[in-house]
């Protein structure tokens, strides 16, 4: 095989990769790699209609990508949107998630949602991307489900709830506890602070 040949056979099975994708931040990065490498491996060969059809692909890649990296903390594109929670397209949701949930948050009991005391989803547009459960003890809110669905886990929709703080305070809260078994990397960059085998949000 020759360096050309591995150009080539490598573009194309980034993109197929990169079609495999769940995450949209993932799919797009991918897909614009293999794009560029398949632009490479066409010019070289002077197949000039796969060069234009991957110089397409590029360019959108790139645009898509801007436009998620610019959009990801924006509060312009990411409403909280506070639900019942009995409400019955959120029961059917996390239903429908649920072994996903269990991987991720496995002391999370599907069944005990009507339980909780507040729900909150995070939409972007018309997509619902994530959802947080809270239930109340006093002045705080302890967190009993931060979900995102995979498309958007390159992303922390649920930031948008913690700084949304002013809702929270309407509630009384004052602050925020995870659960123990709530482990994420992202909240110590939206205000949080490690307090033993919690992270704690002074509201």
């Amino acid at each position: 095989m020759t360096w050309l040949d591995a150009l080539g056979w490598t573009g194309t099975a980034i993109l197929v990769i990169s079609l495999m994708q769940a995450r949209v931040l993932r799919f797009r990065v991918l897909n614009l790699a293999g794009s560029v490498l398949l632009l490479a491996f066409n010019g070289l060969l002077q197949i000039w209609p796969m060069v234009a059809l991957n110089a397409l692909l590029a360019v959108i890649n790139v645009w898509f990508t801007v436009k998620l990296l610019r959009t990801r903390h924006d509060t312009a594109t990411y409403q909280v949107v506070q639900v019942r929670t009995d409400d019955g397209l959120l029961e059917h949701l996390l239903r429908l998630r649920a072994e996903d949930i269990a991987e991720h948050q496995p002391d999370f009991d599907v069944g005990a949602l009507a339980e909780r005391d507040y729900a909150f989803v995070v939409v972007a547009e018309t997509q619902l991307v994530g959802v947080v459960l809270l239930d109340g003890d006093g002045d705080t809110a302890v967190v009993r489900l931060d979900y995102v669905l995979p498309a958007y886990r390159d992303f922390t929709p649920g930031e948008f709830v913690w700084r949304r703080s002013s809702m929270l305070a309407e509630h009384g809260f004052r602050r925020v506890l995870t659960s123990p078994q709530m482990v994420d990397d992202y909240y110590p960059h939206v205000g949080f602070r490690r307090e033993g085998d919690r992270f704690v949000l002074d509201l």
